[in-house]
């Protein structure tokens, strides 16, 4: 039967995702203009913002990168930014968009040595509680010296092979016939790579904010304040120490008494898959793939050393990565190489978006009532607030961004001589620890979640963005509501006994 052109748009326009949604987005970019040109330029912006975090909840029904870059684009058309705005977003952003595009596909040709490594992590410890914590720690000890997109692309190739081995195995004609049980397998299967995605993330968060390098936004507020590795660490430590503890006590809690979606073990089924998995591959492995792994773990160590000592941008390394990988262990076809590249350009493109969706905040100054009102604030308010204001922004927006405003509004300050360089030192640590705590509430705070919620393996663990804050609640408000207290406490004495102690300088004093 032959279709009217009104119902073939309808069939097109957003391919298979549900009737209502598609509605809803038509009648978002019908809004946006209305408002902006008859309502308030400000209040469409924000309007724009919250209906970009609404795309991003509904990722399992249709990739954001669809729905944003349509609003993005109207945006444009309609002067909320302009597209010079955005090519200065992209270029500020240009390591990050690097490290997708060269990283990720750089750690795909790695994923035998990671395979290897993890398969012997999970197999040995049976405890639930002691696996978590090992993923949240090991991944909070690397984010704090690599990157955390880079240690969570890591971590979401093993479960993506974990998964193809059980969905291979499962899927073999034997095991046809035993429906119900399979499926309550695949469930528990589910929920328990679930939890060690999650583990791994707020892992990311715990180490990412202690050092220099762990998150983008540190660089900046580090550079701005003038300080190096070490001094950045003990500025810091006043607040992230006592985090990263109760983090750690967060993560056993939940484990222990299988709350907010943790505490699921690994089903028996699959645990004898990935024995007799390992046995095999053990059996088969030829000369030829043991030197492989040598391989792989000698550019393992590469990577680790370079990241750490940033002896180039991350995307270079990552290509460096890409180049050694394939160059020493055998791959030459453009193919293959093709296939390192999928899983991240589609989140390089939505990171696009998003940066468009940054340049209308900066152009119709969303965030400037609120700086202002930080900014005027009492001395001895002005830490909560910075920190108050940066975790609340950085849940809804990007916390490189974020940062980067408060940090420079701050130097401002201090070079007008509204604050002194006591005052300025002591809001860098607010902003730096804000940006990076209270923004593990939601994926749109932190790269890393945001990557995992719009990677391959969420549809198939069914990861969506309302689980994901669910799961990330109990360390939401630990990591938040303690980050306050040591902000409002520990910071100021803590930081004075250090300096007086010659541990960090200020020529303030």
């Amino acid at each position: 039967m032959d279709i009217t052109y009104a119902q073939a748009f309808k069939r097109n326009f957003l391919g298979q995702s549900p009737d209502w949604y598609k509605a809803l987005m038509i009648g978002f970019l019908i809004l946006n203009p209305l408002m902006y040109f008859f309502v308030s330029p400000f209040a469409a912006g924000w309007l724009l913002v919250i209906e970009f975090i609404f795309t991003l909840g509904m990722a399992l029904k249709c990739h954001p990168l669809l729905p944003g870059g349509l609003l993005a684009v109207e945006a444009i058309f309609t002067g909320m930014a302009s597209a010079e705005q955005v090519k200065a977003e992209l270029a500020n952003n240009l390591e990050v968009l690097l490290l997708l595009i060269f990283m990720v596909a750089g750690i795909f040709f790695m994923k035998q040595l990671l395979l290897f490594v993890f398969t012997r992590l999970l197999l040995t410890l049976r405890s639930k509680v002691l696996l978590g914590l090992t993923f949240c720690l090991v991944a909070g000890f690397l984010s704090a010296f690599l990157d955390a997109l880079t240690v969570l692309a890591v971590v979401i190739s093993v479960a993506i092979s974990f998964y193809e081995i059980y969905h291979r195995v499962a899927s073999d004609a034997k095991f046809q016939g035993h429906t119900i049980a399979q499926r309550e397998t695949l469930d528990q299967f589910r929920a328990f790579l679930r939890s060690l995605m999650m583990q791994a993330g707020v892992g990311t968060a715990l180490g990412g904010v202690m050092t220099m390098v762990g998150e983008p936004q540190n660089l900046i507020i580090a550079h701005a304040a003038g300080w190096d590795f070490v001094q950045v660490f003990f500025r810091m430590a006043p607040v992230t120490v006592p985090v990263l503890l109760c983090g750690i006590a967060t993560s056993i809690f939940v484990e222990r008494f299988r709350l907010f979606g943790y505490g699921v073990t690994l089903p028996d089924a699959v645990r004898q898959l990935l024995v007799d998995s390992d046995r095999e591959a053990a059996e088969q492995r030829t000369r030829q793939d043991t030197l492989k792994l040598l391989i792989q773990a000698a550019i393992g160590i590469w990577l680790i050393v370079a990241l750490a000592f940033h002896l180039a941008e991350v995307g270079l390394i990552g290509l460096s990565v890409i180049i050694l990988a394939t160059s020493l262990c055998g791959i030459t076809d453009e193919h293959t190489l093709g296939q390192a590249f999928t899983e991240a350009l589609p989140f390089t493109a939505l990171l696009a978006v998003f940066f468009a969706v940054v340049a209308v905040i900066v152009e119709q100054h969303l965030f400037s009532p609120l700086i202002t009102f930080v900014l005027n604030a009492e001395p001895g308010t002005q830490l909560n607030w910075f920190y108050v204001f940066n975790g609340l922004l950085s849940s809804i927006s990007d916390n490189v961004f974020v940062g980067s405003v408060y940090i420079n509004e701050a130097k401002h300050a201090l070079k007008s001589g509204a604050i002194d360089l006591r005052q300025f030192e002591l809001l860098a640590v607010a902003t730096n620890t804000g940006t990076n705590l209270p923004s593990v509430a939601t994926p749109n705070g932190q790269a890393a979640f945001l990557f995992l919620l719009t990677s391959a393996l969420a549809p198939l663990i069914r990861l969506s963005y309302g689980r994901m804050v669910w799961m990330a609640l109990p360390f939401t408000l630990v990591l938040s509501v303690v980050g306050f207290l040591c902000i409002q406490y520990l910071l100021v004495p803590l930081t004075d006994s250090m300096i007086s102690a010659g541990w960090v300088y200020s020529p303030h004093f």
